[in-house]
């Protein structure tokens, strides 16, 4: 019996079968990381995870364990899924309300991560971007990032 710390590195290489209860409340992520703490070795091996929900959202994200065993692949589809809890609360699942924005396109994700890199890559100033600049001079740190 343990915690869920031994997702980060506990390696017993005998250990054989792993059993999460309430597996629900995990992130996909976690639980790969957990199953990964059995089958260290030739021995043939298990994970078990335990629910008692019948959300078919819950048991859809479940069952993809099965056939995934690739960490980012896993963390993609739970993100989707779940969504990506709040920012400055304490819920860690649910979507987020934003009005123009969509957390899992990645496309858009690339896009706007290049245009801030090429304003950043300016002369500091933002003299190439004054209606963002003026914009920008608006607001204080605290207020973007209260915590």
């Amino acid at each position: 019996m343990a915690t869920p710390i031994v997702e980060v590195g506990i390696d017993i290489p005998r250990a054989t079968i792993i059993l999460i209860e309430t597996a629900e409340r995990f992130g996909l992520s976690q639980l790969h990381q957990l199953r990964g703490r059995v089958g260290r070795s030739d021995l043939q091996s298990y994970c078990l995870l335990f629910t008692d929900s019948l959300d078919p959202k819950t048991l859809k994200r479940l069952k993809y364990l099965e056939t995934v065993y690739d960490g980012p692949r896993l963390a993609n589809f739970d993100f989707k899924i779940r969504g990506s809890g709040e920012i400055y609360g304490t819920r860690q699942h649910g979507i987020l309300d934003l009005k123009v924005a969509d957390l899992s396109d990645m496309e858009m994700i690339e896009k706007t991560k290049k245009a801030a890199q090429m304003i950043l890559e300016g002369d500091g100033t933002l003299s190439e971007f004054p209606l963002l600049r003026d914009m920008l001079q608006k607001y204080t740190i605290k207020e973007v990032s209260p915590d």
